[in-house]
C-alpha cells in the first residue's frame, strides 16, 4: 500500500506555498505574458491512456508461450520489470510499441526525451507469486491515476477486459503496467529546478549539499554547519488500491534565505515505500546554514505518475506575487492554498503531509499537520575535514 491522502487541491497547495522564490518585479511582467494555463487533465488522460495500450499489447503479446515464459520469469525474479528493454527479445514489433508509449509519456510529463523508458512491468501482489508459478495465463493491467478508483480493468491475451475490485487483490495473476515512479521523479526535479530558473525562481540545492556560499559561512562559524535528521519517520495507511504499488515521496524544506528570498530544498526520500512502516534513515532533512532564520517548513509529497513538470513550474511561475522577508519569520504553506482552481489537477503530485515552522533545536517526534505522518528529528552538526 502507499502512504499518503490525496486531496488534489491541498496538493498543489502545498507545492506551490513551499515554492516562493518568485524574484521580485523584472520577471512578474514576462511570466504573465508567456505562461499560459495548461489544461487540467490533458497529462493524466494521456498517461492513463498511453499505459492502456501499452497493457493492451503486452496481453496479446503472451500468446506466444516462449515470451510468456520469459516475463514470467522476469516478474518472479525481480519487484519491476524494464519492460520496454525486455521487449527486445518478443516478436510483432512489441519493443517498438513500447518504446513509442515511453515517447509519449515523457512528452505528457513535459520531461526532456533522454529519459529513457519509463514504462515497467510488476506482479500485482506476492500473493499472486503461487498462481502465476503454477502456470495460470496472467492478466495485465494498466495502473489507474485515480485514488478513489472501484475497480480495474485487466486484459487477456484474446484482448478480453476483465473488471476487478481496486481494493481487494484479485487471486487470478495480474501484470501490472505502470510507470519508473523513481526516475520520473528525478527527471522531474531537474526540469523543476530548470524552469524555476528560467522564471526567476531560486531553487535551491539538495539540503544535503550547501551553496558554496552557505559553506563560507559555516567555515567561518567552526568548519560545519547544522542539520536537523530524521532518525526515523512512518506514513499512516490510506488504503489505496492494489493496482498502485510502491509510493514515491519527497519533502520540500522552505524558508528565507540569506537574501531574503523565499527558497526551497527538495528532499528526495526514496526509502518511503509502504505505509505502516517505521524508517530509520537518519537523512538530513534541513540544512541550516541555507536559512536567514532557525525556522523552516517541511512539505512530504508524492509523484503520482500524471504530473506535467513544465506545466507545473508555468502554474506555480504564474500563480504567485512576490513574497517579501518582514523581518520575522513566517510560515510558507498557508501563503498560496486558495492560489490554485479546485479543478486544476486530478491526480498529479499528491499531498501527503507538512510539518510547520521546524526549529533547528527541535529534538525529538512531530507530528504531521494532517495527522498522515510522523518523524523524529535531532539537531546534527556536520563537521567539515
Amino acid at each position: 500500500m502507499r502512504p499518503r491522502q490525496s486531496r488534489r487541491r491541498g496538493t498543489v497547495a502545498a507545492l506551490v506555498g513551499s515554492l516562493l522564490a518568485l524574484s521580485a518585479g523584472q520577471t512578474a511582467g514576462a511570466l504573465q505574458a508567456t505562461a499560459a494555463t495548461p489544461a487540467p487533465t490533458t497529462t493524466a488522460a494521456s498517461v492513463d491512456a498511453t499505459q492502456d495500450q501499452a497493457a493492451r499489447a503486452i496481453a496479446r503479446s503472451l500468446t506466444d508461450s516462449a515470451w510468456r515464459t520469459r516475463v514470467r520469469h522476469a516478474a518472479l525474479t525481480s519487484d519491476e520489470v524494464p519492460v520496454t528493454a525486455l521487449a527486445g527479445r518478443a516478436g510483432g514489433g512489441l519493443k517498438a510499441t513500447l518504446a513509442a508509449a515511453d515517447r509519449r509519456i515523457a512528452t505528457a510529463k513535459g520531461l526532456d526525451a533522454k529519459v529513457g523508458p519509463l514504462l515497467r512491468l510488476r506482479l500485482g501482489s506476492d500473493s499472486m507469486r503461487g498462481a502465476l508459478t503454477s502456470g495460470t495465463a496472467p492478466w495485465v493491467a494498466p495502473a489507474t491515476s485515480d485514488d478513489d478508483a472501484t475497480t480495474v480493468v485487466a486484459y487477456d491475451s484474446r484482448g478480453r477486459a476483465h473488471t476487478l475490485d481496486a481494493r481487494h487483490t484479485p487471486a487470478h495473476p495480474v501484470y501490472v503496467v505502470d510507470i519508473d515512479g523513481s526516475k520520473a521523479l528525478a527527471a522531474g526535479l531537474d526540469v523543476l529546478d530548470e524552469q524555476f530558473r528560467r522564471y526567476g525562481l531560486a531553487s535551491g540545492a539538495s539540503a544535503a549539499k550547501p551553496q558554496a556560499d552557505a559553506s563560507k559561512r559555516a567555515q567561518a562559524a567552526g568548519g560545519g554547519f547544522w542539520t536537523s535528521r530524521i532518525t526515523a519517520v512512518e506514513l499512516s495507511d490510506d488504503e489505496e488500491p492494489w493496482v498502485k504499488g510502491d509510493a514515491e515521496i519527497y519533502t520540500l524544506v522552505t524558508g528565507f534565505g540569506h537574501d531574503g528570498q523565499v527558497r526551497v530544498d527538495p528532499v528526495d526520500m526514496p526509502y518511503l515505500d509502504n505505509d505502516g512502516t517505521v524508517y530509520r534513515p537518519n537523512q538530513i532533512l534541513v540544512n541550516w546554514s541555507n536559512y536567514k532564520y532557525n525556522l523552516a517548513d517541511a512539505v512530504m509529497m508524492e509523484e503520482d505518475g500524471s504530473t506535467n513538470y513544465r506545466d507545473l513550474a508555468k502554474a506555480i511561475a504564474t500563480a504567485l506575487l512576490t513574497i517579501t522577508d518582514q523581518g520575522t519569520y513566517i510560515p510558507l504553506v498557508n501563503a498560496v492554498l486558495d492560489a490554485i482552481p479546485n479543478d486544476w489537477w486530478t491526480d498529479d503530485p499528491d499531498y501527503v503531509d507538512s510539518w510547520y515552522t521546524l526549529a533547528q533545536s527541535d529534538n525529538g517526534t512531530r507530528y504531521g499537520a494532517r495527522a498522515n505522518g510522523w518523524m523524529t528529528v535531532e539537531p546534527y552538526f556536520v563537521q567539515e575535514f
